[in-house]
C-alpha cells in the first residue's frame, strides 16, 4: 500500500514543484495531499505532515533558485538581508503557533487575494517591465521590512506566501514577473531552510516519504523554472493569476464551510 501512496504523493510533488517554480503556491497542493494519502495515523499529527511537506518543498525551491540565479540577474544586495530576516521571522512566526489562532487570518487572506486578482487583471502592464521604484539603501530597507513581514506569515501561517511575495516584488519593488519570481525563492528558501531545520530537529519528518517526493518535486522545479524563463513575463502572468484564482476558490470553500 505505502508504494501506491509513494507514487501518488510523488506525481503530486511534481506538479508542486513545476506550480511553486514558477509563481508560488505549490505548498496547496502538496499539503492537501499529504493530508489525505497518509495513513491515518500519521496524517493526524499535524507535525509529521509539516515536516515532510516542508523538506520536499525546500528541495523543490532549492533547485528553482539555482536555477533562476544562473540566468536572472538579481539584486542581491536587498535580496540577502530580506532573506536572513524571513530567516529569523520565520521562526518567530512558528513559534507564536502555540500562543495564538491561525483561525483569524483565512477571512483576511481571502480578501488580499480577491484584490491580488483584481488589481493584476486591471493593470494589463503590471510586471511586463522591470523599472526598480527604490534607490540603493532604501531597497534594503524595504526588503528587510518584507522579508520580515513575510517570513513571520509563512512560519505562523503559510499557503500562499509565494504568490503574495510574487505581487510585492512588483507592484511594490516595480520587478517585472520573471525577476520578481527569481527574488521570491530566495525568500522562501530561507523561510523553508529555518522551518527544515526546526522538524528535523524536533524528528518530525517522514523520510520515507519526503526523499521521493523531494526528489520529485526538483524535477518540476526544474522543469517550471525553465518554462518561465523560456516563455518570459506574459506567460508567468497568466500563470500567477490561474494559481492566485484557485487559491481564492480554496480559502472561499474553507470560509464557506
Amino acid at each position: 500500500m505505502q508504494s501506491w501512496e509513494t507514487i501518488w504523493l510523488g506525481l503530486l510533488a511534481f506538479v508542486a514543484g513545476f506550480v511553486d517554480a514558477v509563481v508560488g503556491g505549490g505548498g496547496l497542493i502538496q499539503m492537501p495531499a499529504l493530508f489525505v494519502l497518509l495513513p491515518p495515523p500519521l496524517s493526524s499529527t499535524v507535525a509529521l505532515v509539516l515536516g515532510t511537506n516542508k523538506l520536499s518543498s525546500f528541495c523543490g525551491t532549492s533547485m528553482a533558485l539555482a536555477q533562476y540565479a544562473r540566468r536572472v540577474r538579481l539584486n542581491w544586495r536587498s535580496i540577502l538581508p530580506a532573506g536572513i530576516m524571513a530567516l529569523v521571522f520565520s521562526g518567530v512566526g512558528a513559534a507564536c503557533v502555540t500562543l495564538l489562532s491561525s483561525r483569524f487570518l483565512k477571512p483576511l487572506i481571502f480578501l488580499l487575494l480577491v484584490g491580488v486578482a483584481v488589481f493584476t487583471y486591471a493593470r494589463k502592464d503590471l510586471g511586463r517591465h522591470h523599472t526598480p521604484r527604490f534607490a540603493p539603501g532604501r531597497d534594503q530597507y524595504w526588503a528587510m521590512v518584507v522579508g520580515a513581514g513575510i517570513g513571520f506569515y509563512d512560519g505562523f501561517f503559510g499557503p500562499g506566501t509565494g504568490s503574495f511575495l510574487l505581487f510585492i516584488f512588483i507592484g511594490v519593488f516595480g520587478f517585472d514577473f520573471l525577476a520578481a519570481t527569481a527574488s521570491a525563492k530566495v525568500i522562501n528558501f530561507a523561510t523553508n531552510l529555518s522551518a527544515v531545520a526546526y522538524f528535523a530537529a524536533t524528528g518530525h519528518i517522514l523520510y520515507q516519504y519526503a526523499v521521493p517526493m523531494a526528489a520529485c518535486n526538483i524535477l518540476g522545479a526544474i522543469l517550471g523554472s525553465r518554462l518561465a524563463m523560456l516563455k518570459g513575463n506574459t506567460f508567468v502572468r497568466g500563470f500567477f493569476l490561474a494559481v492566485v484564482s484557485l487559491m481564492i476558490l480554496r480559502f472561499g470553500y474553507d470560509l464557506a464551510r
